[in-house]
């Protein structure tokens, strides 16, 4: 089964992420998207529909639009295709961490066979996002790429911009960092929902991907706080409101009865 790894690997009762299924083409063009995943440690997802999956590369540095940057890519377990607009906070777990939805558009393949180009480890393709754009390629590597794990298993590829139009020197994961989806960062993510059990468990604690974690936890606390003391001032606002519409209306209603009441003196 194409999504049988997939499932393996999580406990759908722990993990808002999608159980999802092979799905049914339904659009004429083919999804593609990036996900800014910070767990042990940060890392961008790539994903391509195909098949009704989305094929998927761990890119660590992120995609680059330098033609001389060859990204290494680990081609990891297919994802449903629900999994494109899935943007959360996987609490425990496997992938446990923050994940964004960095980029999304189209993609077409240059080839005329994408499973024997797949293969091949040989694809090429164009990309039509909000900040990924123009020729592309992935090519499966022999393992012994810095980064890359050991042993020839065929997971090691690398993700490489062609030159045109879109190719340039800017780091398009500084310039542009934050979520196509929600216009959020990790910790405008994290503070819409924090799992409790991250106040005693962090998904990675030590090195730089831990002091990160730190500062996204306590960032997303901040926002919460500021969040929770906004509300209360609206609703302390709106109270004072009503009871000073109640007086009004009171003073009002003395003030129209005494006003009759003169009428009928006179």
């Amino acid at each position: 089964m194409a999504l049988e790894e997939y499932r393996k690997k999580r406990d759908f009762t722990k993990t808002p992420e999608p159980a999802g299924t092979v799905a049914k083409k339904k659009q004429p063009e083919l999804f593609f998207c990036v996900q800014k995943h910070l767990a042990s440690h940060l890392h961008y997802d790539f994903r391509l529909e195909h098949n009704g999956v989305l094929l998927s590369w761990a890119v660590p540095k992120g995609p680059s639009l330098n033609p001389k940057d060859k990204r290494l890519a680990m081609h990891v377990e297919d994802h449903p295709y629900d999994y494109g607009e899935f943007e959360g906070v996987i609490p425990e777990g496997y992938g446990a961490g923050i994940v964004m939805l960095w980029d999304r558009g189209t993609w077409s393949p240059q080839v005329d066979d994408v499973d024997a180009a797949l293969k091949k480890g040989d694809l090429k393709f164009t990309l039509n996002g909000y900040k990924l754009k123009g020729s592309w390629v992935l090519v499966r590597t022999s393992g012994r790429y810095p980064g890359a794990r050991s042993g020839n298993d065929g997971r090691s590829w690398l993700l490489i911009k062609h030159r045109d139009d879109w190719a340039g020197d800017l780091d398009i994961t500084t310039f542009a960092p934050r979520s196509v989806k929600s216009d959020g960062d990790f910790a405008d993510i994290l503070a819409d929902k924090t799992p409790a059990i991250w106040l005693s468990h962090r998904p990675a604690k030590g090195g730089d991907t831990g002091a990160m974690f730190e500062r996204i936890i306590a960032q997303a606390q901040k926002l919460k706080a500021s969040h929770a003391g906004a509300t209360q001032g609206t609703a302390s606002h709106e109270g004072t409101k009503t009871r000073k519409t109640s007086r009004s209306a009171k003073t009002s209603g003395v003030s129209k009865s005494s006003k009759a009441k003169r009428k009928r003196a006179s």
